[in-house]
C-alpha cells in the first residue's frame, strides 16, 4: 500500500513541470518589452490605416497624449493649442496614421503628415549653373505641416502588445470600428441628439452640421430679419401637401422650429431642447474678440481704419418669405446682369 501511494506522489511530482507549462502558454503578456518582431508587426499594421477621430486634434507638434486610457492635455489647453495652431482634425473627421514611431517608452502615431515638416534627402541637394543653384527636389509644396500627432504614454517601456490591444488603447481618440463618417460623428454627440438624428428630427440647439445629419441640406435657404431686427437664415425643407419644416438659424445654432403638418396644423417650438457647448464655438468666439491696443497694425500713426459693414451673413438680394416660393425682384427694381445683357 505505502508503495502504490509512493508511486502514485513520484508520479504527480513528474506532471507538475508538464501541468504548469501547458497551463502558462507563450502568449503577449503585459510583463515583456515589445520585440523588434513585434515592433514590425504593429506598424505594418497601423501605418496608412484611416479611423474616425473622437475628439478635437489640435494642429502642431503638441498632439494628445493617452495614458492608463486618460487623455492630456486638457480640454482648456486643447483649446489653447487650436486657437494659435487651429485644427487639424473635428470629431467625425476621417484621418491617416501616416507613420507609426515606436520609442522606448511610448507610441507615437503621427496624424495626417503629423505635426512637424519632414523634408526628404533630396531636398537639401542642390544643382548649380552659371553661379545660380536650384533644389533637385523642388520647392516644398508647404511651409506649414497641416497634421497632428497621438501618443501612447506608458511608464517604463511599452510591453509586448498586439494590434487590437493598441486599437482598444486608442479608442479615447480614435473609432476603428465606425463603417462611415455620419456614424462616427453621432457618437461624439449627446444620446437625445444621436436619437434625433437618427429619426431624422429637428432639435432647437441644435448647430448646422447636425441638422444636415438629421434632415440633409435644405432645398431652399432665406435670409431675413424677424421683429426685433435681428439677422436669422431658414431653412425650408418639404413642399405642401407634405409636411414642411422651417427652421431658423441666429448664428449657428437652431433658435426656432416650425412645422407646418398635413393637417394645416402648425407646430413652433422655440424653446431650447439641448444645450451644447461646442469647443469650435467657443474657439470662434474667442478668436472674434477685441484686439488689444497694442496689436500690429500697418496704418500710419493717427490713421483710423475704415469701418465697412459685416456683409457676411448679409443677402445678396432680397428674399422671398418662409411661405412663398416666387423669387422677388432685387432692390430698385434693377434686372439681373443677365437680363441687362440680352440674354433672357
Amino acid at each position: 500500500m505505502n508503495r502504490a501511494c509512493f508511486s502514485l506522489f513520484a508520479m504527480a511530482v513528474l506532471l507538475l513541470p508538464l501541468t504548469v507549462s501547458a497551463s502558462d502558454p507563450k502568449t503577449p503578456s503585459s510583463t515583456e518589452q515589445l520585440t523588434p518582431q513585434t515592433k514590425l508587426l504593429i506598424m505594418r499594421d497601423l501605418t496608412a490605416e484611416r479611423v474616425f477621430v473622437r475628439t478635437p486634434l489640435p494642429m502642431g507638434e503638441r498632439g494628445l497624449a493617452i495614458k492608463d486610457g486618460k487623455v492630456s492635455p486638457s480640454e482648456q489647453q486643447v483649446e489653447a493649442l487650436i486657437i494659435q495652431h487651429g485644427f487639424a482634425a473635428r470629431p467625425g473627421d476621417r484621418v491617416v496614421i501616416t507613420n507609426v514611431l515606436i520609442k522606448e517608452k511610448s507610441i507615437v502615431f503621427e496624424i495626417n503628415g503629423g505635426g512637424k515638416k519632414h523634408e526628404k534627402w533630396y531636398q537639401h541637394v542642390e544643382l548649380g549653373a552659371n553661379g545660380t543653384t536650384a533644389p533637385v527636389g523642388g520647392a516644398p509644396k508647404s511651409l506649414e505641416a497641416k497634421g497632428s500627432s497621438v501618443t501612447l504614454e506608458f511608464d517604463k517601456y511599452v510591453p509586448e502588445l498586439t494590434g487590437e490591444q493598441v486599437r482598444d488603447m486608442l479608442a479615447p481618440v480614435f473609432d476603428f470600428k465606425a463603417l462611415n463618417q455620419a456614424e462616427a460623428y453621432q457618437k461624439t454627440l449627446p444620446p437625445k441628439v444621436q436619437e434625433a438624428i437618427k429619426n431624422h428630427k429637428v432639435l432647437v440647439g441644435m448647430d448646422r452640421d447636425m441638422v444636415i445629419y438629421a434632415k440633409g441640406r435644405p432645398p431652399r435657404k432665406i435670409r431675413d430679419k424677424d421683429d426685433s431686427g435681428v439677422d436669422y437664415e431658414e431653412w425650408i425643407y418639404g413642399n405642401p401637401p407634405e409636411e414642411v419644416d422651417f427652421v431658423r438659424f441666429q448664428g449657428i445654432f437652431v433658435s426656432r422650429l416650425e412645422i407646418m403638418t398635413v393637417d394645416g396644423e402648425k407646430i413652433v417650438r422655440t424653446e431650447k431642447e439641448v444645450d451644447l457647448q461646442s469647443q469650435e464655438n467657443e474657439v470662434a468666439a474667442k478668436k472674434s474678440e477685441q484686439k488689444p491696443a497694442d496689436a500690429p497694425t500697418l496704418l500710419r500713426p493717427g490713421e483710423q481704419a475704415a469701418s465697412s459693414p459685416d456683409t457676411r451673413n448679409a443677402p445678396q438680394t432680397a428674399y422671398p418669405s418662409p411661405g412663398s416660393t416666387t423669387p422677388t425682384d432685387p432692390p430698385g427694381g434693377t434686372s439681373p446682369h443677365w437680363q441687362m445683357a440680352g440674354l433672357s
